[in-house]
């Protein structure tokens, strides 16, 4: 390890000189209290940023803050905001080209998530982030860099990194308020609740592109009828409405705030940072959003269940498709959560395949079930809960239909949740419904066996994972449309992903017999190695990810193994090898 002051003498020797001269600056440093390593080096000023670790040569924070595996996530990600919130205040206007000045970390929007920019281990403190080092054109702007590596970077590990430094109230409140969501989460399923929407809440958003809490916004208050007491980590308790296991539907006029409450119940499988107005909004942890999905490929799904020998297509007990239409995809999607572990499926009827959802009495008479293939999914609903423990939540403004189906019915009336299951029932009864049910046999689905070869992270020989924003992953040489995946909520996610899509083609890889490139081991089940990939990144945290070869990464975000199955789903080259 090298002492601070040779940076120092390294940029006054490049100052001026071509970009790359910059090379020169790999490397750690001692600078008293952190050391600091210069990982990579960007190629000019308009590239990526320098990857930049800092590590904490003590850590000062409590024990107590970071005792369990809830409080290491949530002080983790406090000190990366924190990080963030020193830079905003150290660093003054760029100055350069390119991306010459930035600092950047990974530090999250409304979501308090494990990332890999921030870890902490009793005796010490790493932080991972960008630097773009300082030029005029291409030519090195030495001095700038040692006043953004000598000076600001100091106070930004100061003002972020030492417990003595930061807020402890609003710390200790971040970490007890995941706590409090994380042990909220855990008594659902003793309540017989597939979620929980505290009293108080305020479910709307600030616009269609932020997340934010909208100002001014009703608070939600939950209905006597479903009003349910849940204890906090604090020795304390919360009322709200709890939403049960079963069928439920969420009912009302347009514009009412149905789909607000089921974008809530939606992303409360996060926990949220206080103020956001959700931090007591949580959802059971499998729970997974269905939508229509035209366009995507489809491999081997045993749909049959809901699609049964369309024209021209037969069997569909393992049904393909480089081009799903509407329902082929509601139904593959139900089937691949299914498949990836999920009991509890969200559909909004503004998202959904009319067709796969509803086929009531009028179309039944002039359309028969000798000519429609599709058995909706009014039809198998209850089914699912009764036989199988999957759950489902309903969005459904525009269908009566399902009112006979439904355990619970919440209407909304100015974003206010009214429980009006008894009167939904009465309705069923004054005006019963003359549809015939028109599933065939009982619900099933089988297990898929990947083929080892088929998911390709290599471009020619290189690997390549990365993401570009929330919605597009890249691997290999595909970039895979992910914007219909909508429980994605950060590019990190995305990004580790791909890593684990790697990790998964690797697991694959070794399970093979031989090279025949057949799939024989029940451990390689795509659920099985879902398992895997989910207890290592528990076990190892997110450096597991990394593949041989590489620096551990510093912008990655973790991933539930139900939006890493939808990626490799919608892989355009995957392939299964037999189905069981």
């Amino acid at each position: 390890m090298e002492q601070k002051e040779k940076i120092v003498s390294i940029l006054n020797r490049i100052d001026g000189r071509g970009y790359k001269a910059y090379l020169d600056l790999k490397g750690t440093y001692d600078f008293d209290f952190f050391s600091l390593t210069i990982q990579h080096v960007q190629r000019d000023p308009f590239a990526s940023p320098s990857r930049l670790v800092v590590e904490v040569y003590e850590n000062s924070f409590p024990a107590e803050l970071h005792q369990n595996s809830a409080r290491k996530i949530a002080l983790e990600d406090y000190i990366s905001r924190a990080f963030r919130k020193s830079i905003g205040k150290f660093t003054d206007n760029q100055r350069g080209s390119g991306k010459s000045g930035i600092i950047h970390i990974d530090a999250g929007n409304q979501e308090i998530l494990q990332r890999s920019s921030v870890n902490i281990s009793p005796d010490k403190l790493e932080i991972r982030f960008l630097l773009g080092l300082p030029a005029r054109g291409r030519r090195i702007m030495g001095r700038e860099a040692q006043r953004i590596l000598m000076k600001i970077l100091p106070e930004i590990v100061s003002g972020s990194c030492f417990y003595e430094n930061l807020p402890s109230d609003e710390l200790i409140h971040h970490v007890q308020s995941f706590e409090d969501a994380e042990y909220m989460r855990s008594q659902l399923k003793e309540h017989e609740l597939v979620a929980f929407i505290v009293d108080g809440a305020v479910l709307p958003r600030e616009s269609g592109v932020s997340d934010r809490p909208l100002s001014n916004a009703l608070p939600f208050k939950s209905p006597l009828s479903l009003q349910v007491a849940m204890e906090t980590g604090q020795d304390c308790s919360v009322i709200g409405m709890g939403i049960p296991e079963g069928v439920s539907l969420i009912v009302g006029g347009g514009y009412h705030g149905k789909s607000t409450l089921l974008r809530a119940v939606e992303l409360g499988v996060y926990n949220h940072i206080p103020g956001d107005g959700r931090e007591q909004v949580v959802t059971r942890a499998d729970a997974v959003k269905i939508r229509a999905e035209d366009g995507r490929s489809v491999e081997k799904v045993d749909v049959s269940s809901f699609i049964h020998n369309p024209p021209g297509i037969g069997d569909t007990s393992s049904f393909s498709t480089e081009n799903a239409s509407g329902s082929t995809s509601q139904a593959a999607n139900i089937i691949e959560s299914l498949e990836a572990g999920s009991k509890l499926l969200l559909f909004d009827e503004d998202t959904s395949a009319t067709n796969f959802m509803i086929r009531d009495e009028r179309m039944q008479r002039l359309v028969k079930k000798d000519k429609e293939p599709i058995t909706p999914f009014i039809d198998r609903v209850d089914e699912l809960y009764m036989d199988h423990g999957v759950s489902s939540v309903l969005v459904m403004g525009g269908s009566g239909d399902y009112f006979q189906k439904a355990d619970t019915v919440i209407m909304m009336d100015n974003y206010q949740p009214h429980n009006v299951t008894m009167e939904a029932r009465r309705v069923s009864e004054e005006v019963p419904d003359k549809r015939e049910t028109e599933s065939k046999g009982k619900f099933g689905y089988t297990q898929r066996y990947p083929h080892p070869g088929s998911i390709k992270p290599y471009k020619g020989k290189r690997l390549k994972l990365d993401s570009r924003g929330v919605f597009n992953l890249i691997i290999g040489s595909q970039t895979v449309d992910l914007s219909q995946v909508e429980q994605l909520v950060e590019s990190g996610q995305t990004r580790a992903i791909s890593y684990a899509l790697y990790q998964f083609h690797k697991t694959c890889v070794q399970s093979c017999n031989g090279n025949s490139g057949k799939n024989d081991s029940k451990n390689s089940a795509l659920a099985g190695v879902l398992d895997y990939l989910e207890k290592q990144i528990n076990d190892e945290g997110l450096d597991f990810l990394t593949p041989p070869g590489r620096e551990r990464p510093h912008n990655l975000t973790k991933p539930r193994r139900y939006e890493i199955a939808a990626a490799m789903n919608r892989l355009r080259t995957f392939k299964v090898d037999k189905l069981v």
